[in-house]
């Protein structure tokens, strides 16, 4: 009865880890909470299997941020208060594949692809000025790629994690998530490759990303660093507080004198 009960036991656990391997991007992307019409785009980069939309604030200003969102952010949601916190910059808000008008499904390989395409592509608009890069929680994995991966002057990472395996291990502590995960985004291999300075956003109430993954990420970078903390913020309302955007508006301003 013994040997049956844990032949049971362990046929559930391995059974388990398969639907985890299976819906692992389903835990990961939660892009049908940001789809909209294709029509209230104003921007479009056609890649070779897909065409990414979003949007253009402050239009026509030298310098650009390239900006990338959280996991199940819609980033069409912030462009009022880019408009009013970033007057200095023309900021590109363009949803991943799959999300908001953007064709195709998201995957790591196909995200971090796309944000270089997107990175290049702002650059040509803007020859005679910095291009800037922000990433937010699943979006900061982004972002410390392209930093990795093109010249960049200021990368802004809120709530960022050290790894998304380090993370998911972390909030799955009884599954091999190690084994398991094929979207990885190892910020923490990436982020040394960065030349420029960094801002960092820290939620002290964040269960999210523990602050703990982002203390593990700022070990790995050696370069000029800035970290502001925001102890009584949690993961998702981090940009509420009233020290949120004077923080990355200050920081980019001072790129830009």
């Amino acid at each position: 009865m013994l040997a049956w009960i844990a032949g049971a036991l362990l046929a559930t656990y391995l059974a388990l880890c398969v639907l985890l391997y299976l819906q692992q991007r389903r835990l990961i992307y939660y892009p049908q909470f940001t789809r909209v019409d294709a029509g209230q785009t104003d921007f479009s980069l056609a890649r070779p299997d897909a065409v990414l939309r979003g949007w253009v604030v402050n239009p026509g200003r030298t310098h650009a941020l390239l900006y990338f969102g959280g996991n199940a952010e819609s980033v069409d949601a912030n462009r009022e208060a880019f408009a009013r916190a970033l007057p200095s910059h023309t900021v590109y808000l363009v949803a991943y594949r799959g999300y908001g008008a953007s064709d195709g499904a998201p995957t790591e390989t196909a995200l971090l692809a796309d944000a270089l395409a997107l990175h290049d592509e702002v650059a040509t608009r803007h020859p005679d000025g910095q291009v800037a890069v922000a990433g937010r929680s699943l979006g900061s994995g982004v972002a410390t790629h392209v930093a990795a991966e093109r010249d960049v002057s200021s990368l802004i990472l809120i709530t960022p994690f050290d790894s998304l395996v380090a993370v998911a291990q972390a909030h799955y502590p009884i599954f091999p998530v190690r084994l398991l995960l094929d979207d990885r985004y190892d910020s923490t291999a990436r982020l040394p490759r960065h030349r420029g300075k960094l801002l960092v956003l820290r939620a002290g109430r964040d269960t999210v990303v523990p602050p703990l993954h982002t203390d593990r990420l700022l070990t790995a970078f050696k370069g000029p660093t800035q970290v502001q903390d925001f102890p009584a913020a949690g993961h998702d309302d981090l940009s509420l507080d009233p020290a949120y955007w004077p923080a990355i508006g200050s920081f980019l301003d001072a790129d830009v004198e």
